[in-house]
């Protein structure tokens, strides 16, 4: 795991040493810079920092090269089935001077070209400078899924990559300056889709993407895709068939992530996601497995919908055996929350994102990697909005005036604050606006924080007359892609495309590297999604009507293995106490810096209208606990990045001068 960058005709060594060293977090252990300057006066620069997890010798520096020095890499992720690969390139006649994945790439793709892609199965970004012809070569990649970050700049001859965006910001001529239609975006959904970013001129390689930059041209490929079978598809294979290759192909999974120079452990939250995983990791190894639960002090907990009892997890650690550290934090979010914001680059609204930095800052002092549930609710339709699909298409047979009746009814609820109901309220009240539209406008709407009505009271006129985008184009586009399928898949598509790697997937990997942590996904293994969207009807992942059961394939595949308790239990977030901090602890800060005074001057907004989401949420007439995070994060970022505060939170560490020379 590491931070990589890189630099084509901008900038020099200096430049690609900053970039370097302000990603220090997400490789302490090496640092290592490679340029060239050429004869006609272009220049390639690569940067690396080293989070070392195969083969910590000094030989797995990077940037690494072949032989007669014509190929050069810097890479960031892990490789599941390099053994496979190196075996086989050696019985091609490659030669290994490491035990690393690294160099398996990189002869990879000395025989196949940007066609290695197509047989990784991993997570990675990776950048490769071909010098093997008159005109230099720059291959870039993502992973199928997005698990790790690609950013970079483009504008003429000149190219710029990086892990996070404030390396690029490191670099001359590129500039922190805000889009106005991601913001746009993020005001929508809390989280800007890739492949945008919510600043101007920087933009993310999709997942399953490679691009090739060569003599001032960026041409980009899509290498991979989740295919599922048209809706009329009959399905073949016996239930009971199924979910036993579900549960084999999953252990393989959890044993391929478990491969590991430095110690490895689990997030487990009692979910039925982590609970599998840590299961898993518990047949497949002899050794200890070491998993770790976040909780917060019960006054955070009420109302909340996240798992309010840890002794859950407890519980299952001690029936597998397992060493659990339940972690209790009650954590200074004024201090904290400035800081994980410079860590996230992009504003991201999900209040997850804490309880992700806190419980892997804690597990960073035993273990290095970690693996996490994310993707089994968008392998196996774990979420509510996939239900809710259902319901709706139910809700519509009803007459006009029925429909009119109930919505009136719960648009009148109460928000219910400080109950356990609360979340079930939201939900209602959001599915209420939506229910009688149509399907696609329905899952769109059930994904939206603030709709078009009220982003118009929002608005100043100024901003208001530049973002006249639609911000959930995106989403359309992915569902035309997908229009053959069952609906239950075309939503997964969405979530698998879009949803996961745009927020889950990018908080996950900025929230542990921010501690030097690496974070493993075994539900997104190339080889058990693809068999998952094309073998699993959807009625074995959604199963029911009035209470229907989610995943329910997965549930099958780990009776026996799970108990009951983990088996059937609700639906939880991996979230943090917003309601209480925004009532309590962060008072103060968001009447600071969403004063009147401070809205003004941005002229974002109109200062009365978040004056009165901020009255209505206080007086508990409404719950705009989401939507005032909201507000407060974005401020947080602009002072951050746009008003050039990013400084005081890099760490002092030494300059990294460490050099290959070509």
């Amino acid at each position: 795991m590491c931070g990589i960058s890189g630099l084509v005709n901008c900038g020099d060594r200096e430049t690609l040493a900053r970039m370097t060293r302000v990603q220090t977090h997400r490789g302490p252990d090496d640092s290592g810079l490679w340029d060239r300057k050429f004869p006609d006066g272009s220049y390639i620069g690569l940067g690396s920092r080293r989070l070392a997890i195969l083969d910590l010798s000094s030989v797995g520096h990077m940037p690494m090269c072949n032989e007669d020095r014509t190929l050069w890499i810097t890479y960031n992720g892990e490789i599941y089935n390099f053994v496979e690969l190196r075996s086989e390139l050696e019985s091609k006649g490659h030669r290994f001077a490491s035990h690393t994945d690294t160099e398996v790439i990189l002869r990879l793709y000395e025989q196949e070209g940007p066609d290695c892609v197509k047989r990784l199965n991993g997570m990675f970004a990776f950048a490769i400078c071909d010098l093997r012809s008159v005109v230099p070569t720059l291959f870039v990649a993502r992973d199928h899924f997005g698990v790790k970050p690609f950013y970079y700049s483009y504008a003429g001859n000149r190219f710029a990559f990086a892990s996070e965006v404030k390396a690029l910001l490191q670099v001359d001529g590129i500039d922190a300056e805000l889009e106005p239609e991601s913001l746009h975006q993020y005001l929508t959904f809390l989280w800007v889709p890739d492949p945008k970013t919510m600043f101007r001129r920087i933009l993310k390689l999709p997942a399953g993407h490679y691009a090739i930059f060569r003599a001032g041209e960026l041409k980009i490929t899509q290498y991979w895709d989740l295919i599922f079978p048209d809706a009329s598809h009959q399905y073949a294979r016996s239930e009971a068939d199924l979910a036993e290759e579900i549960r084999e192909r999953f252990r393989h999974s959890v044993e391929a992530q478990m491969v590991s120079d430095v110690p490895i452990g689990a997030f487990l939250s009692a979910g039925l996601d982590s609970s599998s995983i840590v299961a898993m990791m518990r047949q497949v190894t002899k050794q200890t497995v070491r998993t770790y639960t976040i909780t917060f002090p019960k006054k955070y907990r009420v109302g909340e919908t996240t798992l309010d009892d840890p002794e859950v997890a407890t519980r299952l650690a001690h029936r597998l055996g397992c060493e659990n550290q339940r972690i209790e934090v009650e954590p200074d979010v004024t201090d904290l929350l400035p800081k994980l914001v410079w860590h996230m680059d992009e504003p991201a609204a999900d209040p997850a994102i804490i309880a992700a930095y806190l419980v892997c800052r804690e597990a960073r002092k035993q273990a290095t990697v970690l693996l996490s549930g994310v993707g089994g609710d968008e392998l196996f339709a774990g979420y509510r909005k996939h239900v809710a699909h259902y319901w709706g298409e139910a809700y519509r047979r009803l007459p006009l005036f029925a429909r009119t009746r109930v919505e009136s009814v719960v648009s009148a609820l109460p928000t219910l604050r400080g109950t356990s109901l609360k979340g079930n309220v939201r939900l209602a009240k959001k599915m209420a606006r939506s229910a009688s539209s149509d399907r696609i406008e329905r899952f769109i709407a059930n994904c939206v924080y603030l709709d078009d009505a009220q982003k118009i009271g929002l608005y100043s006129d100024e901003f208001h007359a530049v973002c006249r985008s639609d911000p959930a184009a995106p989403h359309r586009l992915a569902f035309e892609r997908v229009k053959h399928a069952d609906f239950l898949h075309q939503m997964l598509y969405l979530d698998s495309k879009i949803f996961m790697p745009s927020l889950n997937l990018t908080y996950n990997d900025k929230m542990s590297m921010a501690s030097s942590v690496e974070v493993r996904v075994p539900f997104l293994d190339r080889d058990l999604a693809e068999f998952v969207a094309r073998n699993i009807p959807p009625n074995l992942k959604v199963k029911g009507f009035l209470r229907p059961t989610t995943k329910y394939i997965f549930r099958r595949a780990m009776q026996g293995i799970l108990p009951q308790e983990v088996l059937h239990q609700p639906k939880a977030g991996f979230a943090a106490p917003v309601d209480y901090w925004l009532a309590h602890d962060l008072r103060e800060m968001v009447d600071d810096l969403l004063s009147p005074q401070q809205l003004q001057m941005r002229g974002l907004f109109r200062p009365g209208t978040v004056r009165r989401y901020i009255d209505e949420h206080r007086a508990g007439r409404n719950d705009w606990s989401v939507q005032i995070w909201q507000f407060l994060t974005l401020e947080l970022w602009m002072r951050t990045f746009l008003d050039g505060g990013a400084q005081k939170f890099e760490l002092e560490t030494p300059d990294p001068r460490q050099v290959a020379t070509a």
